[in-house]
């Protein structure tokens, strides 16, 4: 077996978005939902994936955008953001040992809660709120 190393390079990045996505288009749980809303884009939704988390592990700034606003609208609940998690985390310790693939799960964890609570609030809380975009 290969020894694993960190996410160093967009290589890296390349490999863990792939393999992680790979996971949710099977998933019973999240794959109908994800391959409802992006169809047939999926080369296209990996390559913005991988330039967004170029920039916020490697800080090469290719990403621009607003990562919240595609998903304000999915019909997700707590349960598919604790798959989520799972799936990203079980997939960053499988390729990737160190600092940065213990930042990813972080930063990962993290944004899952932060759209959470905002899906929650536009879709549970506040109909009338539409979110900013």
């Amino acid at each position: 077996m290969e020894e694993q190393k960190d996410i160093l390079e967009l290589a890296d990045i390349k490999v863990l978005v792939d393999s992680f996505y790979r996971k949710v288009r099977g998933d019973d749980l999240l794959g109908d939902i994800f391959n409802k809303v992006i169809q047939d884009r999926w080369d296209q939704h990996l390559e913005k994936m991988h330039r967004f988390w170029q920039t916020v592990l490697l800080k090469e700034h290719t990403y621009y955008g607003a990562p919240f606003s595609p998903h304000a609208q999915l019909p997700v609940k707590a349960i598919h953001f604790e798959r989520w998690k799972a799936l990203f985390n079980e997939t960053v310790d499988e390729l990737f040992m160190g600092d940065k693939a213990e930042e990813a799960k972080w930063r990962g964890a993290k944004m899952a809660e932060m759209f959470l609570m905002k899906i929650n609030y536009y879709q549970n809380q506040n109909k009338s709120a539409r979110p900013l975009l």
